[in-house]
C-alpha cells in the first residue's frame, strides 16, 4: 500500500516527504496495524453514522476530511481520509485505510495552511464523509467539485488517485489473507494482536506509574495572531487502578490557526507508544486506547476549540500535548522518559516562475532535533514520523529555487549526558523574480525541555539574506513575507531536550561532538564542562578542576533554568 503510493503520487508532499498513512482496521473500525504510528481520532465513525455497515456493499469507498465532524478523527483538512470496506463472503470483516497530506485544497493561501487563518473555511475545501465509490462507480459529479477548488487540480488528481489505489490495494490484499487462512483465524489473530497490545500497557502501567497524581504544563509560543502563549495544560491521577489525564485548565482556544480537535485516543497512543518500547515484536493498535480510562477535554478550549476554528498549524498544540504527557510520565518514574522534540518546521514559497511560464508551491517541511532518551543521545535531524527531505537535485529541478546550505545546527542539542539532537539549517536562495513566504516555526520561548538534569534544547530562527546589509529576521509564524530574486532564506530548527546533567557526558562523546561540529568549543566548555580545542584534545586537569564546581540545586526539568522536583545526584 505504501510503495503504491509513493512511486505514483504527484505532490512532492506525497512522493517526496512520505506524509501518508496507510492501515488495517477491524469490521469495528478499530485499528489493527498502521505503517507511520497515526495519532489521530477514531477514523471510521464519522462514516459509519451516514453509512451504517448493513448499508455498505462491496466496491464501496468512503473519502472525509471534515476535521470538526469527526471530532478529530483527521485534524487539519490537507489530510484526507480514505477507507474501502473489506467482505469476505458477504460478511464485513475489515476495512483498507489510507491518507495522504494533499498539496492544496483551495482556502485563503495556496498549500491551504496559513499563519493568517482564523477559521476552517480560510484552509481550503471541507469534504463530510461522503461515498465516493458505489460498487465500484465513481461518482464523478463529487471528484469533480472537489478537484475545481484547487489551484493544482491535475497534482490534486494524481494524488488522490495515488492514495486511492494504496487503499484498493489493501482491500485485495486483505481479502486474500482472509481467503488464504479463513477468516476464524484472521480474525482470532488479531483480535490476539488488540489483547497483546492492551494487557502490556496495563501491566507496564501497573509496574511503573505509582498511584497518585501529576501535573505538567507547556506552552505554544503563539497563534500568529497575538503576542501571548497558549498554555496546554495537564494533570495524571491514578488511584484504585484507573487513570485520567484532565487537560480542562488548558488556555481558551486560539483565533490563530494553531487548535487542536484532541481526540481522546491522542494521548493514549502516546502513552502506548512509551510503554511498548520494551516491546518491539508489539504492534500498536487499538489496544492501546485502554491505557487511559478517562480522557477530560473542555469545549472551547485549544484542545477542544468550538466550530468553525482554523486548526491547519494544529501540530504546535499536538506536540505540547507529547511533552505534556512526556513530562507526566517523567515525574511518575523519576525520569525514565524521553526528552521532549520541537514541532516540525515547515515553509510555504508560493510564486510565478517566467522561466516556466506556471505558478509554483514549494512547501517543505525541515527537520528538528529529536529529546535524549534515558540510555541514548537523541536523533539528528528527524523528519516527522517517516518524512524525508527534498534532495537538492530535486528541489532546484522542481522548483526555481537553489539550495546553498544544509547543515546540522550547532549547539542546538540540549546538553545533557545525553544530548539532544540537533535541528537543522537549509539556505535557500529565490531565483524566480519574487515569491511569498510563509513560516512555521515554534519553540522559541517554550524551548523543548530537559529532562532529568538536562538542559533545554536551543531554538532556531529564520532570517531572509544572512549576513547581507538587509538581513532581516522573519516572525515565527507569519505569513504574506515578500522575497526577490536573489533573496536567501536561512531556516534554523530548534534541538531536542538533553537528559541527565551534562557534567555527567562521558569526555569522549564530548570530544567526538566537537569534532563532529556538532558542539562548539565554547559550548563544551560553557555547557558540559569541558576544556578542549579544535583539534580535540582535552585538557584533562583543567576539566577536572571546572566539573568539580558545585552543580546547586539540580531539578527534574530545565528551560531557562531548573525547575520541577529535585533530582538526586548522579541520576
Amino acid at each position: 500500500m505504501e510503495a503504491v503510493i509513493e512511486r505514483t503520487a504527484m505532490s512532492p508532499f506525497i512522493r517526496e516527504k512520505n506524509d501518508y498513512f496507510a492501515g488495517i482496521l477491524d469490521g469495528r473500525g478499530r485499528v489493527v496495524c498502521g505503517t507511520m504510528v497515526p495519532l489521530f481520532g477514531n477514523l471510521t465513525q464519522i462514516i459509519f453514522e451516514q453509512y451504517p455497515p448493513d448499508t455498505m456493499r462491496p466496491g464501496d469507498l468512503y473519502w472525509y476530511n471534515d476535521c470538526h465532524g469527526s471530532r478529530g478523527g483527521v485534524s487539519h483538512s490537507p489530510d484526507m481520509v480514505f477507507a474501502a470496506p473489506v467482505f469476505h463472503r458477504g460478511r464485513l470483516v475489515a476495512f483498507s485505510q489510507t491518507w495522504g497530506h494533499f498539496w492544496d485544497i483551495g482556502g485563503m493561501r495556496a498549500g491551504s495552511i496559513s499563519p493568517d487563518a482564523t477559521e476552517i473555511f480560510h484552509e481550503g475545501i471541507i469534504v463530510p464523509a461522503v461515498r465516493i465509490y458505489r460498487e465500484g462507480v465513481l461518482n464523478d459529479e463529487a471528484f469533480r467539485i472537489f478537484l475545481r477548488n484547487s489551484r493544482f487540480p491535475e497534482i490534486l488528481r494524481g494524488d488522490i488517485r495515488a492514495v486511492l489505489a494504496g487503499c484498493r490495494l489493501g482491500e485485495r490484499r486483505v481479502l486474500e489473507l482472509f481467503d488464504r487462512f479463513g477468516a476464524e483465524t484472521v480474525l482470532t489473530a488479531w483480535a490476539l494482536f488488540e489483547q497483546q497490545c492492551r494487557d502490556t500497557i496495563r501491566k507496564t502501567l501497573e509496574s511503573r506509574i505509582p498511584d497518585g497524581s501529576y501535573e505538567a504544563d507547556d506552552a505554544v509560543d503563539g497563534d500568529g495572531m497575538s503576542d501571548r502563549p497558549f498554555h496546554v495544560r495537564m494533570r495524571l491521577t491514578k488511584e484504585g487502578g484507573r487513570i485520567t489525564l484532565d487537560t480542562r485548565a488548558s488556555d481558551d482556544q486560539a483565533r490563530g490557526p494553531i487548535n487542536f480537535i484532541m481526540h481522546p485516543s491522542v494521548p493514549k497512543l502516546i502513552v502506548g507508544i512509551y510503554l511498548l518500547s520494551g516491546h518491539p515484536t508489539l504492534l500498536l493498535n487499538d489496544g492501546a486506547q485502554d491505557a487511559i480510562d478517562d480522557v477530560l477535554v473542555r469545549p472551547g478550549s485549544i484542545l477542544q476549540p468550538h466550530w468553525p476554528a482554523a486548526l491547519g498549524n494544529r501540530a504546535h498544540t499536538l506536540a505540547r500535548v507529547q511533552s505534556g504527557v512526556l513530562a507526566l510520565l517523567a515525574l511518575a518514574t523519576g525520569g525514565d522518559v524521553p526528552a521532549p522534540n520541537s514541532v516540525y518546521n515547515i515553509y510555504f514559497l508560493r510564486g510565478f516562475d517566467r522561466a516556466r511560464n506556471e505558478f509554483f508551491l514549494c512547501s517543505d517541511g525541515v527537520a528538528v532535533g529529536y529529546g535524549a532518551r534515558p540510555f541514548a543521545d537523541g536523533l539528528d535531524a528527524i523528519y516527522y514520523v517517516a518524512q524525508k527531505n527534498y534532495p537538492a537535485e530535486f528541489m532546484e529541478m522542481v522548483f526555481p529555487l537553489r539550495l546553498r546550505r544544509y547543515a546540522l545546527h550547532q549547539d542546538s542539542g540540549g546538553p545533557g549526558r545525553f544530548r539532544g539532537g540537533a535541528g537543522v539549517i537549509r539556505e535557500i536562495e529565490l531565483t524566480a523574480e519574487e515569491a511569498i513566504v510563509a513560516i512555521r516555526q515554534d519553540n522559541i520561548l517554550f524551548p523543548p525541555a530537559g529532562v532529568n538534569g538536562g538542559h533545554a534544547g536551543r531554538p532556531g530562527r529564520c532570517v531572509v539574506n544572512p549576513g547581507r546589509s538587509d538581513e532581516r529576521p522573519l516572525r515565527p509564524m507569519s505569513d504574506g513575507n515578500v522575497l526577490r530574486r536573489g533573496d536567501v532564506l536561512r531556516l534554523s530548527t530548534s534541538g531536542g531536550g538533553g537528559w541527565g546533567h551534562p557534567f555527567d557526558r562521558a569526555l569522549e562523546r564530548v570530544r567526538r561532538d566537537v569534532l563532529g561540529g556538532v558542539v562548539s568549543v565554547g559550548a563544551a566548555r560553557e555547557d558540559y564542562g569541558v576544556i578542549i580545542d579544535e583539534s580535540g584534545t582535552i585538557d584533562a586537569a583543567a576539566t577536572e578542576a571546572l566539573r568539580a564546581r558545585p552543580r546547586g540545586l539540580v531539578r527534574m526539568f530545565h528551560r531557562n533554568g531548573y525547575f520541577g522536583p529535585p533530582v538526586e545526584p548522579g541520576r
